[in-house]
């Protein structure tokens, strides 16, 4: 009798008057239709309807890396019926600070996080370094001339490739391109010896032995590449760099309807199915919180980026 009340507790509906008079919740990400934001997005919906007995309603906002949709978001009214799908990259604008409209911490109420999840050092199959620790030696006898490919300037890929820099006291060149799928054709092409990537992107290349990956950038191996070191294992003890996904919402809202958003999401990404494909989808890991630990991990990342970039002199341009 206790899990059949918890259960109805968790799923009756969130009772705001615009819900009750709507019964429609807007999820709204800052990303093109069918990429990683959109997945994300589409795949929690479902287990949040379940939970407020509202429809929810998947909206792409594109532009400006995703700040067109924050923006639009930490102005909406803090009713329970628009939600942010939000990526680690909202934590990287922050940390360069990139001509935003909005708060980015204050500017939100935060619901929970969702996934967090790493990053891959790959090279193509014939490159002559066959681990990490040879790849930055080969770097530090010859600062610059070896490259490294990334999703864009100011990409957390970007970053995530300064960082080994940092702590490999090496100087690798930034080669930027339109993507991960950009970067990969790059590497396949001979055009950059190295990329910064996510793991989903290159799993295709590793399996018919194109492209091998050096190492994971996340403190533990990953899950699909069990044999992959991490980073730290591998030449940089103490190297970590990941990205999240979470749901964030309008600014100023009550504590009661933020709890129930909190209950709904929290629903949703623990379902088995939307974990399984979570770690399918994007080699992560599912990862919920309280909207005061999303708040703090936020704040967390925005130091932490902000820090590689300060440090590096990186820029955004």
């Amino acid at each position: 009798m206790l899990r059949a009340s918890r259960r109805a507790l968790l799923l009756a509906p969130l009772a705001t008057p615009a819900l009750a008079q709507a019964r429609t919740v807007t999820l709204v990400h800052g990303f093109g239709p069918g990429g990683p934001a959109d997945a994300m997005a589409r795949l929690i919906a479902p287990g949040i309807s379940e939970s407020l007995g509202a429809n929810v309603v998947v909206e792409s906002r594109p532009g400006a890396g995703g700040n067109i949709a924050a923006a639009a978001v930490s102005r909406a009214a803090p009713d329970g019926t628009t939600l942010l799908l939000l990526t680690g990259g909202h934590a990287v604008s922050a940390a360069f600070a990139r001509n935003l409209t909005y708060e980015p911490v204050d500017g939100f109420s935060w619901v929970s996080l969702i996934v967090r999840y790493a990053f891959v050092v790959a090279v193509r199959a014939d490159y002559p370094a066959q681990d990490l620790k040879q790849l930055l030696a080969m770097a530090k006898v010859a600062p610059g001339a070896v490259a490294f490919g990334s999703a864009g300037n100011g990409s957390t890929q970007h970053l995530v490739g300064e960082m080994l820099n940092a702590m490999g006291g090496v100087q690798m060149t930034h080669v930027p391109y339109r993507g991960d799928a950009a970067s990969l054709t790059a590497l396949l092409a001979g055009d950059v010896p190295m990329v910064c990537g996510t793991a989903t992107t290159v799993f295709p290349q590793v399996q018919d032995g194109t492209v091998r990956v050096l190492a994971v950038t996340s403190a533990t191996r990953s899950a699909r590449l069990p044999t992959v070191p991490t980073v730290a294992e591998a030449a940089l003890p103490g190297y970590e760099a990941t990205t999240w996904g979470g749901v964030a919402a309008p600014r100023g809202m009550a504590p009661e309807v933020l709890a129930g958003l909190n209950r709904a999401v929290v629903h949703a990404a623990s379902q088995p199915a939307v974990q399984a494909r979570l770690a399918e989808m994007l080699d992560g890991t599912a990862l919920t919180s309280t909207p005061e630990q999303m708040r703090d991990f936020v704040v967390a990342e925005i130091a932490r980026w902000r820090g590689v970039i300060q440090a590096r002199g990186v820029s955004s341009e």
